[in-house]
């Protein structure tokens, strides 16, 4: 009998810096539910189904641990770097729309890729055949922040622009015709 994976662990590129300068990088994410996509649309503050904010709000809902906080709400998902926001979008449609090949492909762009400012590539996330286990205990505190690029040198991975683009594979929803 197989079991149906529901969680998945994952490694932000940059990673959450919390307002006592903790680095949180390392999350689980569980699968979407229709009401996950479905509650965020009653939400006064989500004007439509063209509203970034909806994004914030689906992410807040199955984003189920980041680093050692202890509740991942609105604020924690709007206070991510960019690249960590297109990450999750990213890893929600993968996860939810996509297929093994496509999250291995995930994987391995972000482990190939290394960004700028950061002193070391992105760490690489569990394997994708090993499930998260749910309530598995405390995750020890992330590493802190990571020093800015060396003096002298000018911040850009030849790495990045090589980086696969997975933008393609993120189910959105269609944009209003003006």
């Amino acid at each position: 009998m197989s079991s149906l994976r529901t969680t998945y662990e994952f490694t932000l590129p940059r990673g959450y810096v919390d307002d006592e300068g903790t680095l949180h990088r390392k999350g689980v994410m569980r699968l979407a539910t229709a009401r996950d996509e479905l509650a965020p649309l009653r939400d006064p503050t989500v004007q439509g189904p063209d509203d970034p904010r909806l994004t914030i709000l689906v992410l807040t809902r199955v984003v189920t641990r980041l680093g050692s906080l202890e509740q991942i709400n609105s604020y924690v998902i709007e206070g991510l770097f960019a690249v960590d926001l297109a990450f999750l979008q990213d890893f929600y449609g993968v996860i939810n729309f996509g297929n093994q090949e496509e999250f291995d492909a995930l994987i391995a762009a972000q482990e190939s890729s290394a960004l700028v400012g950061s002193s070391s590539p992105a760490p690489s996330p569990a394997p994708a055949a090993a499930p998260a286990a749910e309530g598995a205990g405390a995750e020890p505190a992330d590493a802190a922040v990571a020093p800015a690029a060396p003096a002298g040198s000018t911040g850009v991975s030849e790495q990045v622009s090589e980086r696969p683009s997975l933008r393609h594979s993120v189910e959105e929803l269609p944009r209003r015709s003006s």
